[in-house]
């Protein structure tokens, strides 16, 4: 047997993007910005469900609750889902759906059958309270609710009251009877355009709100294709002689971010990957088990989940050489976590990557492969073709090399817009399309490296935090004279929130009662797990703002007032 050469990734890109190639890029005009594109994509999410079926038999979805879809299976639910969505709600292009549930089939259902109708998925954040939903559906102004009991229970702690205010269809209260409403329907032709509206994705700001991001389906697409451009270079990079034995990936990431809703729910049909869902709570011990049950071939995720599993005192590394793949995104893999991965799955060593982005350029646009990360354990990687990275400053030129500056992105994948927020859009971009991501880095030798996260933005087990959220619901407590919220390290989450409270002078307030206020607000990773009473005023600059870096020891407090 004749093992193949590796050629450099250069060289790999120009044969997979050139002309006649599988990923051949052409240069278009996408909303008013020349760029590079795809050539060979799909135009619409339906075109992709449609392909879908060529798999046939084969299993698409193995759900712990039991349900067991072939890609057959999931197109004919879709249809039949979709059908009864325009016949009993008037679901149509332009219609917004808002799904407020926790990881269910019903939920992937009502999304792919939303989406082939040509409306607007609108993802709620399922781990939001009450005035958190009340401010999603608010804001969105969705026509129809798909919700579980559970989340329409928390809407009986908002101001507002239980009642959603629009109309609502309840999972456990008969959508059962959508997968049958008609099992032979035909997906709807009515025309998707590529830049049409596909989903409403809620990204927290620097308001502390969170924000939706308008992704089309050219965006859902363009990730797709990069993912895909990104696998062929690597096995044109390292070839292997040996057929490729069929992936199979384990889900456990919230369907209303990108890495369940994109790298799960979309990946799957797009790809003839075979998903492993799992449900409710992430349990390390309910991973292994279906691992080994389902031929699990690939373990990915949040850098808190990985940790979870690997130093689970159930998990023996001999009982999992099937899994040949790990990797994620969220948050930065710290190199504690990258070294304990390749001791522990050393099988899956040289198949690790982590992806950077944000749910604006629909979460992928660098990725750091094994190789990258052993040189560099600190890197995001390497752009993917078919986006483009650079580094501006903040008046918007273009700086260069190991220059640091601001991130941005430009590509099919960066989102449309912020829903109904102008100024915010127009905040986040630089002229010619370049999306500003809010992170601070550098670009070497074709690397790309972080230098800091968005301001003050704390990243706990993946989910992104903004102080100010917290610090005004804290505010708001009656013995409360000033507040500071920060991040403190955490080995599996990456941070934890802590919470610095000076006091109203004669009250007082135990850590405790200042933790149960944030959580009768705000949803649970929200709440700090550390709590500070101090009676002596917050360190602040001349102009009044709080100086978190004094708060957190990184710098001292050099203000002083005359």
């Amino acid at each position: 047997m004749t093992t193949r050469a590796a050629i450099p990734f250069e060289q790999a890109v120009a044969a997979l993007t050139g002309p006649g190639g599988p990923f051949e890029l052409a240069v278009e005009d996408v909303n008013g910005s020349s760029m590079p594109v795809f050539k060979n994509r799909f135009r619409s999410l339906r075109d992709l469900l449609a392909r879908s079926v060529q798999f046939g038999e084969a299993e698409l979805a193995v759900w712990d609750t039991g349900p067991r879809w072939t890609f057959r299976d999931h197109e004919r639910l879709v249809a039949s889902v979709a059908a009864a969505l325009r016949a009993k709600h008037g679901v149509g292009p332009g219609s917004r759906v808002a799904i407020l549930a926790a990881n269910s089939p019903e939920w992937v259902l009502a999304a792919w059958a939303t989406l082939s109708l040509g409306g607007t998925v609108v993802a709620m954040n399922g781990w939001w309270q009450g005035d958190e939903i009340r401010y999603g559906l608010e804001l969105a102004e969705p026509e129809l609710l798909i919700a579980d009991r559970g989340r329409l229970a928390r809407l009986s702690t908002s101001k507002e009251g239980r009642d959603p205010g629009i109309e609502t269809v309840v999972i456990e209260d008969g959508f059962e009877s959508y997968l049958d409403f008609d099992r032979n329907a035909p997906l709807s032709d009515h025309p998707i355009g590529e830049d049409d509206l596909a989903a409403i994705m809620f990204t927290s700001g620097t308001t502390g709100r969170p924000k939706g991001a308008m992704i089309s389906h050219r965006n859902f697409i363009a990730f797709l294709m990069l993912s895909f451009m990104n696998g062929a270079a690597r096995a044109l990079t390292h070839p292997s002689d040996a057929p490729p034995a069929p992936a199979v990936s384990i889900m456990s990431s919230p369907l209303f971010h990108v890495s369940g809703f994109q790298a799960g729910a979309l990946m799957g049909p797009a790809t003839g990957m075979k998903l492993v869902w799992t449900t409710g709570r992430f349990d390390p011990k309910k991973i292994m088990q279906l691992t080994l049950a389902e031929g699990v071939t690939r373990w990915g995720g949040i850098t808190t989940q990985l940790w979870r599993l690997i130093e689970h005192p159930e998990f023996e590394p001999e009982n999992f050489r099937q899994v040949r793949s790990t990797g994620g995104g969220g948050s930065a893999f710290s190199p504690d976590l990258q070294r304990t991965l390749r001791e522990r799955l050393p099988q899956a060593a040289g198949d690790f990557n982590v992806g950077y982005g944000l749910t604006e350029c629909g979460g992928l646009c660098s990725m750091a492969t094994a190789e990258m990360l052993l040189a560099h354990p600190d890197t995001a990687g390497r752009t993917i073709p078919g986006n483009e990275v650079a580094i501006f400053d903040d008046e918007g030129q273009r700086l260069g090399e190991n220059e640091e500056g601001n991130i941005c992105v430009r590509g099919p994948n960066v989102m449309l817009g912020y829903w109904r927020n102008p100024k915010a859009t127009a905040d986040a971009f630089f002229p010619g399309g370049w999306l500003r991501t809010g992170d601070i880095g550098r670009l070497r030798d074709g690397l790309l490296f972080l230098a800091s996260r968005k301001r003050d933005l704390i990243i706990r087990g993946g989910e992104n935090i903004y102080p100010l959220e917290i610090e005004n619901r804290i505010d708001d407590h009656p013995a409360v004279e000033e507040v500071a919220v920060v991040g403190v390290d955490h080995r599996e989450l990456g941070q934890e929130v802590k919470a610095i409270v000076v006091l109203k002078k004669g009250k007082a307030l135990a850590p405790k009662q200042i933790q149960e206020w944030v959580a009768a607000a705000l949803a649970y990773y929200k709440v700090p797990t550390y709590v500070e009473i101090r009676t002596e005023p917050l360190p602040r600059n001349a102009t009044g703002k709080v100086l978190k870096q004094v708060l957190t020891g990184e710098a001292e407090n050099t203000f002083r007032e005359e």
